[in-house]
């Protein structure tokens, strides 16, 4: 059988089969799992690639059933049960009796690509060493700019939605140019800085209860990061961004780094495997499944995570890993001779977002927590989700570095990147 991608879907499906009397080919573009969720982290300086991205050779190397191969897939063949890869040139045909699909998403920019130059988003390791070249890199350019106008648009960061990705962001610019910067340079003050969030929504975190959206909005106000909602971005360039607010009025600020975290599609190869099946996508370019995952008509083919459009499920990594497993379990299932299919059941675990240090919100099912009980259990969360426990001891010890101290030990940029 053959899983595509490694990241939360691919990788759970392919662990729930260890034991399994099959052969797994898992075929990414990538050579990591990535921990999407602290990404952010990443971008802003705590924590370094390899803690939340192993390699997946690493992760998979006692799994004896598991083969690893790189590649970006560019063609599924539904009527021969092949799946075709290319890498610098050279192709790979491989042959498959089932298919996981667990491709993943993308960045929407809602029909503005070329927002996406001057704003990236923050869905791979690529794009979170591209922001943390952006961000560490303006504070260096204010210090050596004369005209204070263009100092002051070096000093203005905007991150645009309010989603999880989006608070955590502009919580940890703030807390990068308040506190870990504060006192390293000579021109310029870094706790000037501006971090404006901005969302189309009526509200930040629209996934979460009103009133822990409302905490959220509060500590990031107190963190001094302007929070405006029910605002539209309408044009985005290298120096600024202009947003239409919800009374209609128009106003551009003036900033040269921009964070972009207002959405996500399904990744470009679901609209092969919708052509292929004959499928229609689902709004966010998602695949329309089965109640059991599988792909319509073709019960040998799941598709799981942030490509499958099922009850309006969430694009997080809970229900990446929870249909993985699932699919993988049917796979197993049909091999020891069940061939009636089981639904899938989302257990929704809950939702949980970080702030700022020592504060988070969280709610569980009708429990919810803001503050210094939320980060707890943010942190417990993490860490047991990190894969592999020098992973955890090391972003444990990052963790404690950056919120017991003010250092952060991934500031490492490139002039010119």
């Amino acid at each position: 059988m053959v899983v595509i991608g490694s990241g939360f879907g691919g990788l759970f499906a392919v662990k729930r089969l260890r034991r399994a009397p099959v052969e797994v080919t898992v075929i990414d573009r990538a050579t990591h799992h990535l921990f999407q969720p602290l990404l952010y982290q990443v971008a802003t300086g705590i924590l370094s690639d390899g803690e939340i991205a192993p390699a997946i050779r690493d992760v998979l190397h006692r799994q004896r059933n598991a083969r690893v191969v790189l590649g970006d897939v560019d063609g599924i063949d539904l009527e021969a049960r092949t799946v075709t890869s290319h890498l610098r040139g050279s192709r790979l045909v491989t042959p498959y009796d089932s298919l996981i699909v667990a491709a993943g998403a993308v960045v929407s920019y809602f029909g503005h690509d070329d927002y996406r130059r001057h704003a990236p988003g923050l869905k791979t390791i690529g794009d979170a060493r591209e922001l943390r070249n952006r961000i560490l890199g303006a504070f260096e350019m204010a210090e050596i700019e004369p005209d204070p106008d263009t100092r002051a648009a070096w000093l203005t960061f905007v991150v645009v939605g309010g989603g999880p990705t989006g608070i955590e962001m502009a919580g940890q610019i703030a807390e990068l140019a308040h506190r870990t910067l504060r006192s390293n340079f000579r021109n310029i003050d870094p706790g000037g800085a501006r971090i404006l969030l901005v969302d189309g929504a009526p509200r930040i975190l629209m996934s979460f209860r009103e009133e822990l959206a409302a905490k959220a909005a509060g500590r990031l106000r107190a963190l001094g990061v302007e929070v405006q909602v029910g605002a539209k971005v309408t044009g985005l360039d290298a120096g600024a961004i202009t947003v239409e607010g919800p009374g209609s009025e128009i106003r551009q600020v003036r900033a040269m780094t921009k964070v972009w975290a207002a959405g996500v599609t399904g990744a470009p190869l679901g609209r092969l495997l919708a052509a292929a099946s004959g499928t229609p996508l689902e709004p966010g370019g998602r695949v329309r499944v089965l109640p059991d995952c599988s792909l319509p008509g073709y019960p040998e083919v799941f598709v799981v995570g942030d490509l499958m459009a099922l009850h309006g499920l969430p694009g997080v990594a809970e229900v990446a890993m929870q249909s993985g497993r699932h699919a993988a379990g049917e796979i197993a299932r049909r091999r020891r001779g069940h061939a009636e299919p089981r639904r899938f059941h989302y257990h929704d675990l809950g939702n949980l977002a970080s702030i700022s240090r020592y504060y988070a919100v969280a709610e569980f099912g009708s429990v919810g927590f803001a503050g210094l009980a939320g980060w707890l259990l943010w942190l417990v969360v993490h860490l047991t989700f990190l894969t592999g426990f020098k992973n955890r001891l090391s972003a444990l010890f990052h963790w404690i570095i950056s919120f017991c101290g003010r250092s952060r030990a991934e500031r490492t940029i490139t002039i010119g990147e």
